[in-house]
């Protein structure tokens, strides 16, 4: 639950994807510094809770099935990465811009390792761009490949606060739990809230087609008024990318409840259902590395009203972390190799969805 997407809705790191030089940077010694912030911030965070919780004891209980476990939680999490891209392809045929779905596989995962392993500042959702926007066989142009992306991320940011809501309704004791009942309630609440403000805003012709040509951080909302104005005919398209989004949603709560198999962790479905996804919204917050400290601190949270000791639930955000790293090395070899058009014809049409 970390770097580009396998958690949910990481913070996006988009570049601006038109020909005109980036504005006049605010800020330019915070901007510096804020890489080596969130590193001191993630190394302090991460080391008070592995002083605090004595992790060397989670794996002390441990039988012949926890290796099992664990690869099952690393299949989901690696499927996840397939899934996320199957997700960008719908969202890009509802913008009738169809895309081949190896191509954009292959994307994901050096995205992922981007995100991941390399110090780099533009990040895997800048890759995602630029690869899908170079492909000659794919046609796709910057400005629909920087919307195809932004709409790609905010997809999340609808399904994971309903999937968190739907688990406390579907198990109502989860709503007794205090503290945590109630911060996954605001968490999922505000989430929605922001989400229909930027979606209101980027609608109005005025407002978010004015922002379209902007060449700073308001491009954002531009690629967004760009990515509605392409959908908002193609209502079938679109109830694509909300079922491809719960799926890959449900894949990374599933890789979840192997890693709390594996940890001994003895809680329901419907718990994790509705805290995986408030822990992937916490985790976004840009002070830390791949949301180190956040992700286990969220989960201490959630999950100790519900008897899990405080070790195991920090052990559990370190795990499916872990998970995460491993299966973003799957994307090292996209990554070398990046776009290479083969000569050998065009690709197959791909027929949109209606």
């Amino acid at each position: 639950m970390g770097g580009t997407d396998t958690a949910g809705i990481p913070a996006l790191e988009l570049p601006d994807p038109g020909d005109e030089p980036p504005g006049p940077q605010r800020f330019p010694r915070l901007r510096r510094w804020l890489p080596t912030i969130r590193v001191v911030a993630s190394v302090a965070m991460l080391a008070f809770l592995i002083h605090e919780v004595h992790l060397g004891s989670v794996f002390d209980h441990s039988d012949d099935a926890t290796p099992w476990w664990l690869i099952g939680g690393l299949t989901f999490t690696a499927l996840g990465i397939v899934l996320s891209a199957v997700r960008w392809q719908r969202v890009l045929v509802a913008m009738d811009q169809p895309v081949r779905l190896g191509p954009l596989v292959k994307t994901a995962l050096a995205g992922q390792f981007v995100s991941n392993f390399l110090p780099s500042t533009i990040g895997g959702d800048a890759l995602r761009i630029t690869r899908l926007s170079s492909d000659t066989r794919e046609r796709t142009t910057a400005p629909a490949a920087f919307a195809s992306v932004v709409l790609d991320r905010m997809s999340g940011w609808l399904i994971l606060p309903l999937l968190c809501l739907c688990g406390l309704l579907i198990n109502r004791s989860l709503l007794s739990l205090g503290k945590a009942s109630e911060a996954a309630i605001i968490l999922s609440f505000v989430t929605l809230a922001a989400l229909g403000v930027v979606v209101t805003a980027a609608a109005h012709p005025r407002l978010g087609g004015r922002l379209a040509t902007q060449s700073n951080w308001l491009r954002f909302m531009g690629a967004v008024h760009l990515g509605l104005d392409r959908i908002r005919r193609r209502p079938g398209a679109v109830a694509q990318v909300v079922g491809a989004s719960v799926i890959y949603q449900l894949a990374i709560v599933a890789a979840g409840i192997l890693a709390a198999r594996a940890l001994r962790i003895d809680i329901g479905p419907t718990a994790m259902l509705a805290f995986i996804p408030a822990v992937a919204i916490v985790q976004v917050v840009p002070i830390t590395i791949g949301g180190l400290g956040l992700r286990e601190g969220a989960f201490a949270l959630f999950l100790h009203p519900l008897g899990v000791p405080l070790h195991q639930a920090v052990a559990l955000g370190l795990v499916m972390y872990a998970m995460h790293l491993l299966t973003s090395l799957l994307g090292a070899p996209s990554f070398a190799l990046g776009n290479h058009p083969r000569s050998s014809g065009p690709a197959r049409p791909v027929t949109p969805a209606v």
